[in-house]
């Protein structure tokens, strides 16, 4: 197998079954998933000037040992993977044995040091000039659509949605299934109950979707102003997404499932979603 150092990615294309790297920009990333053994795998998609975007799929035998990218539009060294074809479509693969990645910023001109590295990778001299490259294309060109976020008064039916909320508070609920509870300031709109009154005897309507924290010094911390709205997570990886989210720290949530129980609006995270962190002087967040 041939090893072929700093490749862009139309010639790494052609590269089939040889080991490259390659230091692109990062499209999307989903969230990790366990392998039919005992592996971790997430899949990327990159870009750069030279090429459309390519999938990498990387492996790793621990969840940590994945990359963890803070945003969209932040670039990633990948030394070491692998150029695979299947039906035509060209990939690469991140092997957990020999390959490494390193993370950057992907706006921050001035900084060169990677913000997460696998113990294997090693920077070198000529990194920085092709991040800094990279940094002036990707600040000139249209390649990160930045999609639209919607207020929770803004929910008018069930679908999917992009969120910009407040965690409030985590737990457990009764079925064994993590539920965080976000807040944006905003009141989801009221649902209309089609019920007979006289079935509320015997089948009331639930005052709550799933059970409130039950410790009153959490309830005294919600806001009092605004929806609380209960987002449950349905996917595998609870461990990764337990080191994401931090209480009070405000959060974009993309694909989000709106869904409606007994006339109560709730949120469902699956493997289809993502979650980034923002900073609290971000627009999205002095705009609600």
């Amino acid at each position: 197998m041939v090893y072929r150092r700093f490749l862009c990615i139309k010639d790494a294309v052609a590269c089939i079954n040889d080991k490259v790297d390659l230091i692109a920009v990062i499209l999307s990333i989903s969230l990790p998933q366990t392998t039919r053994g005992t592996d971790y795998v997430c899949k990327l998609k990159i870009i750069d000037e030279s090429h459309p975007e390519i999938p990498v799929h990387v492996f790793a035998q621990e969840i940590d040992h994945l990359p963890s990218v803070a945003a969209v539009g932040d670039i990633i060294h990948l030394s070491r993977v692998v150029m695979r074809i299947y039906e035509g479509d060209v990939y690469a693969i991140f092997n957990k044995r020999f390959s490494s990645f390193a993370l950057y910023d992907g706006k921050d001109v001035e900084n060169f040091q990677p913000y997460q590295v696998l113990l294997r990778y090693e920077a070198r001299k000529h990194d920085a000039m092709i991040i800094a490259g990279l940094r002036k294309w990707l600040a000139s060109s249209h390649v990160i659509d930045e999609p639209n976020f919607s207020l929770l008064k803004e929910i008018n039916e069930v679908g999917l949605v992009n969120l910009v909320c407040k965690v409030l508070h985590i737990c457990k609920t009764t079925d064994d299934k993590w539920m965080a509870f976000i807040w944006d300031g905003t009141d989801v709109p009221p649902i209309s109950i089609y019920k007979k009154p006289e079935d509320e005897e015997h089948n009331p309507l639930p005052l709550h979707f799933k059970p409130l924290p039950s410790s009153g010094d959490v309830l005294h911390t919600f806001p009092t102003v605004g929806t609380i709205l209960r987002l449950i997570f349905d996917v595998e990886c609870m461990p990764y997404i337990l080191q994401l989210l931090k209480v009070r720290q405000w959060f974009k949530l993309f694909c989000v499932e709106c869904k409606v129980h007994e006339g109560l609006w709730y949120g469902v995270f699956t493997s289809y979603s993502k979650i980034q962190d923002i900073p609290n002087v971000d627009i999205l967040i002095l705009e609600r």
